[in-house]
């Protein structure tokens, strides 16, 4: 662990982005939450968050999103969670509890409905920055606790490393796949996640994988079908993938990727897309950059 600080002279926190390499439906619970397996992987792009801690109990986000009210934007409502965890716990602190505010700038730059885990990033970064911020010393386990309450795609962001996730994406398993560098095409739609899972041709019965029987290119992504055919878009720039390797859809898309083993010939996969397309090329990273806060 080096001595730098986790974010920069003005207060910005990366969120980065993850990708799921592979993504099993293989139940689904009685209270209709689907039991999943999936590999998450973080890439080194992301949105950044800058916290400015207020005294006045406030939290206010400054860089409101269209169409999102301000208290449904995850980093507002996870800000809200963990200052209402704060709030009670206190006792002997409780008037300085009752102060502690931020306002929260988020630099967007990963895509909305593209599989990204943008929204959840956002929330975890909030989480683990004021956590800092305010001092409040909550280890990573309770963290966990009120991440998974503000979406299931949050825990791993707070868990930190690449991992095959089960269950309803709570347990984790380390792994680390090889290196790579992904281009990932954002095809100009937005997939709504529970369009995906409710969709009645979604397969819900695939076979459960042991995490240590999983190895890089294993599996797929069974919301893929469903996406592609309710989104020609995805269905179109899943193809032009397909020329270059093993092209996969992540989470519930609308955001595909697929994997090289260099940058140069990430880059170069990169330089052929159509102007009609639009594309990045990231690194994948196993560790989140702010696993040690």
């Amino acid at each position: 662990m080096t001595n730098e600080l986790p974010y920069d002279e003005s207060h910005k926190w990366f969120a980065p982005a993850k990708i799921n390499l592979f993504l099993h439906v293989i139940g689904r619970r009685a209270d209709g939450y689907h039991l999943l397996q999936t590999v998450f992987r973080f890439l080194d792009v992301g949105d950044s968050i800058r916290c400015e801690p207020r005294q006045d109990g406030r939290i206010v986000l400054a860089t409101p999103l269209p169409g999102v009210a301000d208290e449904n934007h995850l980093a507002v409502r996870a800000a809200q969670a963990l200052r209402t965890e704060i709030l009670l716990v206190a006792s002997a602190s409780m008037a300085r509890s009752t102060k502690l505010g931020v306002t929260l700038h988020v630099d967007k730059r990963l895509p909305l409905g593209g599989g990204l885990g943008g929204g959840s990033s956002d929330a975890a970064t909030t989480l683990i920055a004021l956590n800092h911020l305010w001092r409040t010393g909550l280890d990573r386990a309770q963290l966990q606790r009120i991440a998974f309450a503000l979406g299931a795609d949050v825990p791993i962001f707070i868990h930190g490393h690449t991992a095959f996730a089960e269950g309803v994406g709570e347990r984790f398993t380390d792994v680390t796949p090889p290196p790579a560098w992904y281009l990932v095409l954002v095809p100009p739609v937005a997939v709504p996640t529970a369009q995906i899972f409710a969709a009645s041709d979604l397969r819900r019965d695939t076979p459960a994988m042991a995490a240590s029987a999983w190895h890089s290119g294993a599996g797929r992504n069974d919301l893929e079908a469903v996406a592609a055919a309710l989104y020609p878009q995805v269905a179109r720039h899943l193809d032009w993938l397909r020329a270059w390797g093993d092209a996969r859809m992540s989470g519930s898309g609308a955001c595909c990727f697929v994997a090289f083993a260099t940058a140069a010939a990430a880059d170069a996969a990169h330089a052929a897309l159509p102007s009609s397309m639009q594309g990045f090329v990231a690194r994948g990273i196993d560790q989140h950059p702010l696993a040690f806060i």
